[in-house]
């Protein structure tokens, strides 16, 4: 079933809240999936610097020398802030790429949930109260942000299998509903040279759009063609370092809901994840249409 929001903050005021907002709508789709949770946070970029947010099983063990492993493998200095399981890794952007690849080798059990100048992604098992309060969601800041609540039907319960799923740089993408030819589509995706971690179908949504910008295409162009490249009934919610998107199968199925003022853009599996946003009462409110695309940036 699944549930998701989604908030594009148009008004820089809003910033500081961006993660209570998000937290809140996320609280409220509990019902819709209460296996796991996750939640992608954009802030705008610092100068020259980019960051990978990373996973592990045994933080006080992976996390406790990272910083000097990883920085000596790549030749620069590098900052890291533990968050619970997750860590935040600071760095200059032109090394971000080798820093990823690095990873492999310095710390093999770390799993790299997001890289880019502003995304930060936390995700775990549990309820999505739960997982929003180990990494103080709430207080985060930030431009734009999605998050997920997953009850699943194709796959096990585990962190890697929770949403968001990042397969770019300052991209994420979030999924309700279920493919049904996603093995074969990962099977022209590994030969193109992408590489998987879990059986999730919506890892496979997340590297067909990252593929399909790789080549060269634009966004939009992108998520026009998950219409006729992947099938199956989805709603997929997109972010990117300036803004985010949405899209429907052409049966569209699975319930979304939109809404806009002059401050933000939000979209809810369920209109009840928006009731408490500022200025509601007098947005305008929408379903979005089948096989449309939507997108909004800065």
């Amino acid at each position: 079933m699944c549930g998701i929001v989604g908030l594009f903050l148009k008004d820089p005021k809003l910033e500081p809240q961006l993660g209570a907002m998000l937290t809140e709508m996320l609280i409220t789709m509990t019902d819709r999936g209460p296996d796991s949770a996750g939640i992608a946070i954009y802030s705008r970029g610092h100068n020259g610097h980019a960051k990978l947010t990373v996973q592990s099983a045994n933080p006080d063990r992976d996390f406790a020398d990272l910083a000097d492993t990883l920085g000596k493998a790549i030749g620069a200095k590098i900052k890291l802030a533990v968050k619970d399981t997750h860590a935040v890794i600071d760095l200059p952007a032109d090394r971000l790429d080798a820093a990823r690849h690095a990873m492999r080798e310095v710390a093999p059990t770390v799993k790299v949930m997001s890289a880019g100048e502003g995304i930060e992604i936390y995700k775990e098992v549990g309820l999505p109260k739960d997982v929003a309060a180990r990494f103080d969601v709430a207080h985060m800041q930030g431009t734009h942000g999605i998050g997920h609540t997953r009850m699943a039907t194709e796959s096990a319960v585990t962190t890697m299998g929770a949403h968001p799923f990042s397969t770019g740089s300052d991209q994420c993408l979030v999924h309700n509903g279920s493919l049904s030819n996603h093995n074969s589509v990962r099977r022209v995706l590994k030969q193109a040279g992408m590489t998987f971690e879990t059986e999730n179908d919506t890892e496979v949504a997340a590297a067909f759009i990252s593929h399909k910008l790789h080549e060269g295409a634009k966004l939009g162009e992108a998520m026009e063609a998950t219409l006729t490249d992947l099938d199956g009934f989805f709603t997929f919610v997109v972010g990117t370092k300036n803004g985010f998107g949405v899209v429907r199968d052409p049966i569209a199925c699975k319930p979304a809901v939109m809404a806009e003022t002059d401050q933000y853009v939000a979209f809810g599996s369920e209109y009840r994840a928006m009731v408490n946003l500022p200025g509601i009462e007098t947005a305008r409110v929408w379903e979005p249409e089948p096989a449309t695309v939507y997108f909004w940036e800065r």
